[in-house]
């Protein structure tokens, strides 16, 4: 269970619990990619997932420091 967030009108909001649930949802704006960071192309099929995207910026940045990918939670 995440961090619990209490709203302006008082409820308690767990936030990682909503990240979870919106990940495949498009972002809002012109980024073109998902909650997760997964690029986006026509229609909303994901183009490149997140772990492609990150495996091709560190080949470009190799002094770049590595993120870890948090194994997928179900």
């Amino acid at each position: 269970m995440g961090k619990l967030h209490t709203s302006m009108r008082g409820r308690e909001v767990d936030m990682d619990k909503l990240n979870l649930k919106f990940e495949n949802v498009p972002a809002v704006g012109n980024a073109k990619v998902n909650a997760r960071g997964d690029e986006l192309g026509a229609g909303g099929a994901v183009k490149r997932t997140r772990e492609q995207v990150l495996q091709d910026y560190y080949a470009k940045n190799p002094k770049a420091l590595q993120e870890e990918i948090a194994a997928k939670r179900r």
